[in-house]
């Protein structure tokens, strides 16, 4: 053994006989902690109306907006009715909407697709600025805003966005607004009630996806048989 490698075994023999031993515990006979006492995110207050961060127009085009990329079907609700403008009310309002995570020192250079979104905006500032554009857009091709338009017509500019054939003006990357929305409209559709969208757990139900459950110990010996699990939220501790 050569004298570095001796050094470093001894010092972490040192260390480790240093350490107090660990006590094993056996978990039996129930849930380990007390319903209630879950440490529950933090939700951003609402704004007197009870909106935390879209003005009532912004909610409504939201609305709308997650009704047409998540329509309602035999399925299950669609994303107005699920609650997706809330959730993504709710989420502009934090950390999340005022883009905490993210680098915003510059310089921005626009890059590749792979690359991701090279922009100085946060994304509470996206979807202000995207709301407004697409009105202004409405406006000016259908004198109308986007909520007033019908189906097919709101389902050409959602195509038009995606493709990044439809120009919004300048402050707007159309294409990128389009990814920001719909990524949004489905984190609201999927997320835990407790964030405001996925209303009844509608899109769990539809999926099968059990939610927040502690565990599964009272189906793990059903293979192969059809189960029916009520989805758990995390909204079900509060209670």
């Amino acid at each position: 053994m050569q004298r570095r490698e001796f050094l470093s075994s001894a010092l972490a023999l040192a260390a480790a006989s240093t350490l107090p031993a660990a006590r094993a515990e056996v978990v039996s006979g129930g849930q380990p902690w007390e319903p209630g006492q879950a440490n529950l995110p933090a939700l951003p207050a609402p704004r007197q109306g009870g909106l935390a961060y879209f003005t009532q127009a912004e909610f409504d085009t939201a609305g709308a907006l997650a009704d047409r990329l998540i329509p309602a079907d035999e399925l299950s609700i669609g994303g107005k009715e699920a609650g997706c403008a809330t959730f993504i009310d709710r989420q502009l309002a934090g950390d999340y909407g005022r883009g905490a995570t993210l680098y915003r020192l510059g310089r921005f250079v626009k890059g590749t697709p792979e690359q991701g979104t090279q922009s100085p905006l946060t994304p509470a500032e996206r979807w202000r600025k995207g709301l407004v554009a697409i009105d202004a857009y409405c406006q000016k091709t259908f004198s109308k805003t986007f909520v007033q338009l019908d189906g097919a017509q709101q389902d050409e500019l959602l195509r038009g966005m995606e493709s990044g054939k439809l120009e919004l003006g300048s402050e707007v990357e159309t294409r990128e607004l389009f990814e920001q929305i719909l990524a949004n409209v489905r984190e609201g559709f999927f997320a835990d009630p407790i964030y405001g969208g996925n209303k009844d757990m509608a899109s769990w139900k539809m999926i099968g996806f059990p939610g927040a459950r502690y565990d599964f110990r009272d189906v793990i010996g059903k293979k192969g048989q059809k189960l029916t699990i009520i989805p758990t939220s995390l909204i079900d501790n509060t209670l």
